[in-house]
């Protein structure tokens, strides 16, 4: 009795204006609980087609979850297909409606009138609280079966969601004695067939302990998982596939806890209390956004230079004129110049620069589109890689920055930089 289908409803999501990102939160954070998601329906702001959706997902499913079409609008239609399918009608709901108050009067803004109206809810639903908007969510129980329904602006969906309904569905499962544990184990450097080759002899293990990969521009995840009566089973299962992963593959695993790889190297930085500069040239910034994301990072992160121009390599980093002339700003020499001239500059203990050819210009015969060298510079040791990505521009921003954290998190844990 733990089966799960997800329904996103507005136009905006089946013709693209608006990315789908709440099913694949709700999806995620059932399945680490241990509710298995059968299906997601998208549908338009068509009630009947609102209303075919919902028969059918509650016909394979113990719980259903909505989100989208509950704001004030003409074309927000969730509540009235709601009343229709459980034939009920609205009631006012006082607690709400000085929520949407307060809310209004925290912004300093005249509360609309209608407003008020979004404090009229169903009459069999449970009012799930908005801490981040105006309109409530709705948990409606029917025939032993539960339906979320909830907004679809993704931080309120995420704010119920974490405040009431899945403390709710943790319990709930776990009183059934159904436990479901899983791990992830964060790879890069490793495509994805590479690390499917090395881990090809351990497939039999698989059978039992769930194993999925995971690829993205980012790396691969590798997820565990283990479902039954004992989450002490579940961890004792997990853990022996984790070691034997590791065994075969660590080199490329840089934790099973933190997701991104700038959180790892920000915990190391600040536990070898180390200094850390960047100089950027194809990636214009990126991969001081990723550095900076992370809270706490002012602590090693010590600049962070946009040389777009030859000049500016010049003229900020010292990059010998000389160097651009002869091998050109897209080289091995001018990478490692320019970590080098920012960690100087930076009195930094380590230099980290980018340069490259993102396109869709700039590419020569020798040097296409996708070229890109990675330097870096601490006092001992001075180098940097060259990669050859493809030729979108933004996929090869992304994966410079990634290439160029997976150097830095190498040469900070002892690992060959490959």
């Amino acid at each position: 009795m733990n089966k799960v289908s997800i329904i996103s409803i507005g136009d905006e999501l089946l013709i693209g204006q608006t990315i789908n990102t709440n099913a694949a939160y709700i999806g995620e954070k059932l399945t680490a609980l241990g509710y298995e998601v059968l299906k997601t329906f998208v549908v338009g702001d068509s009630k009947e087609d609102i209303l075919i959706v919902l028969r059918e997902a509650e016909s394979i499913s113990d719980f259903i979850f909505i989100t989208g079409g509950l704001g004030p609008t003409h074309d927000d239609i969730t509540r009235s297909c709601i009343l229709q399918y459980f034939n009920t009608r609205l009631v006012f709901h006082e607690e709400t409606f000085e929520r949407i108050k307060k809310l209004f009067e925290r912004r300093n803004i005249a509360m609309p009138e209608i407003n008020r109206d979004q404090a009229m809810v169903p009459e069999i639903a449970k009012v799930i609280p908005n801490d981040y908007g105006t309109a409530p969510g709705y948990d409606i129980e029917k025939d032993g079966k539960r339906f979320f329904v909830m907004p679809g602006v993704p931080h309120e969906m995420k704010g119920m969601m974490e405040s009431t309904i899945l403390p709710d569905l943790k319990r709930l499962i776990q009183s059934k004695g159904i436990f479901y544990n899983q791990i992830l184990l964060y790879t890069t450097g490793i495509p994805e067939s590479a690390l499917y080759s090395k881990l090809q002899d351990l497939y039999p293990l698989f059978e039992e302990v769930k194993v999925a990969f995971l690829p993205s521009q980012f790396g691969v995840k590798i997820r565990l998982s283990y479902r039954s009566e004992s989450e002490e089973l579940n961890l004792k299962k997990i853990k022996f596939v984790e070691e034997k992963i590791y065994e075969r593959v660590g080199d490329y695993i840089y934790s099973n806890e933190k997701p991104a790889i700038e959180e790892v190297i920000g915990i190391i930085l600040t536990e070898k209390k180390l200094k850390l500069a960047v100089a950027e040239s194809c990636t214009g910034g990126l991969l001081c956004d990723r550095i900076t994301n992370v809270p706490g990072s002012s602590n090693y992160f010590e600049r962070g230079v946009v040389s777009y121009s030859n000049e500016s390599k010049i003229q900020i980093l010292g990059v010998n004129p000389e160097t651009i002339k002869t091998f050109g700003a897209v080289s091995e020499q001018t990478a490692i110049e320019m970590a080098r001239g920012v960690r100087n500059i930076s009195n930094a203990d380590i230099g980290l620069a980018t340069t490259g050819i993102m396109g869709p210009t700039g590419a020569t015969e020798t040097k296409p589109i996708g070229l890109v060298f990675i330097g870096y510079s601490d006092k001992n040791r001075e180098f940097a890689k060259q990669f050859n990505f493809a030729d979108n521009r933004i996929r090869n921003k992304e994966r410079t920055s990634q290439a160029a954290l997976e150097i830095l998190w190498r040469m900070l844990t002892g690992r060959e930089v490959n």
